[in-house]
C-alpha cells in the first residue's frame, strides 16, 4: 500500500523501517503533472530497487519567472492515480517549509557546467535544482536516483553535485520517452495548441538530421544554421539555443571527435521546448 508522506519525520520513520530491514531504496524526484516519463522512471526504480519513493515538489527556486511557476500544473490526485498500478512505496508531497524551513540561507551551486544551454538562459535555474536535489537526496537516504536523458544537463548537474558532496547515491540516467510523432514528452506539452502540438515534432527531426549529418563527418555549424531556419519556416517563435556539446563536461564541439550529444531549446506557441539527442 502507497503511504502519502507530507513531512520529514514521517518520511525518516518510514525510511529507518526500511532501513532497518536491510533494503534498498530508490527515489524519483518530479514536480509532478506526471506523463509517461516519469512513470518510465518510476518502473526502474522498482526494478533497481526494493522500496521506491516519488517525490512531488514544485520547487519555486528553479523558476525564473514568477509566472512559470503560477502556472505550473498542481496535480496531486491525477498523479497518485497515474502511481496506483505501480504500487510505489511512498509518495513524499513535502510543503515549502519542509524543504526550505524558516531562515534556510544554503545554496548549492555546481559551477561551469550550469553556466550554458539552460543554465545560460535561466540564470539561478540549476542552483535551485542542485538545491533542492541535494535535500531530496539527503532526507530520503536513497541508494539510487533515477532521472530522465530528456534533461541531460540535469542530470550531469546532479552527478557532479552527489559526487563533490559525497552523497553516497547512484544516479541513473533514463532514455527519453518520446510520443509516436517523436515530440518529447513533457509537461509543458499540454500548453500547445492543437496546431503548435502538430509543428512540435519538427524540433526531433531537424536534431535527427543534423546528428546524423555530423556522424558522416559534417561540422557542426553550418547544419545548425540550416536546421534552425527551417524551424522559423515550420513556425517555431524563436531559437533559443541548438548546439552540439561533449558528453563529459558539456563544452562545445564542432566534429564528432568523441562522444556528444545534439542540444535544443526553442519556443513555439509560447511554450519553451527543449530536446536532446546523442550523435
Amino acid at each position: 500500500m502507497t503511504r502519502i508522506l507530507r513531512t520529514r519525520a514521517e518520511l525518516r520513520q518510514v525510511v529507518a523501517g526500511w532501513r532497518a530491514a536491510g533494503e534498498t531504496i530508490g527515489v524519483v524526484p518530479t514536480m509532478g503533472a506526471l506523463h509517461d516519463g516519469h512513470l518510465s522512471l518510476v518502473a526502474a526504480a522498482k526494478d533497481a530497487t526494493r522500496r521506491v519513493i516519488v517525490t512531488i515538489f514544485v520547487n519555486p527556486k528553479q523558476f525564473n519567472n514568477a509566472g512559470d511557476l503560477a502556472a505550473y500544473p498542481r496535480t496531486e490526485d491525477s498523479d497518485a492515480a497515474k502511481l496506483a498500478p505501480f504500487d510505489v512505496d511512498a509518495i513524499y508531497v513535502p510543503d515549502p517549509d519542509q524543504i526550505y524551513p524558516e531562515g534556510f540561507v544554503t545554496n548549492v551551486s555546481v559551477a561551469a557546467m550550469t553556466d550554458v544551454l539552460c543554465g545560460a538562459h535561466r540564470p539561478g535555474h540549476f542552483d535551485g535544482v542542485a538545491t533542492v536535489v541535494a535535500k531530496l537526496f539527503l532526507q530520503t537516504g536513497a541508494d539510487r536516483a533515477f532521472f530522465g536523458e530528456k534533461d541531460f544537463q540535469q542530470l550531469q548537474v546532479v552527478r557532479r553535485m552527489a559526487t563533490d558532496l559525497d552523497i553516497d547515491i547512484e544516479v541513473t540516467g533514463c532514455p527519453t520517452i518520446r510520443d509516436a510523432d517523436g515530440l518529447a514528452l513533457s509537461s509543458r506539452n499540454t500548453r500547445l495548441s492543437p496546431e503548435a502540438r502538430l509543428i512540435a515534432p519538427t524540433l526531433h527531426r531537424e536534431m535527427r538530421q543534423i546528428a546524423s549529418a555530423m556522424r558522416g563527418g559534417a561540422e557542426a555549424s553550418p547544419e545548425i544554421a540550416r536546421a534552425t531556419n527551417a524551424l522559423i519556416a515550420a513556425g517555431f517563435e524563436r531559437v533559443e539555443y541548438l548546439e552540439a556539446r561533449a558528453v563529459s563536461d558539456l563544452s562545445l564541439v564542432t566534429r564528432l571527435d568523441a562522444p556528444a550529444r545534439l542540444f535544443a531549446a526553442a519556443w513555439l506557441d509560447g511554450v519553451r521546448l527543449i530536446d536532446n539527442i546523442a550523435i
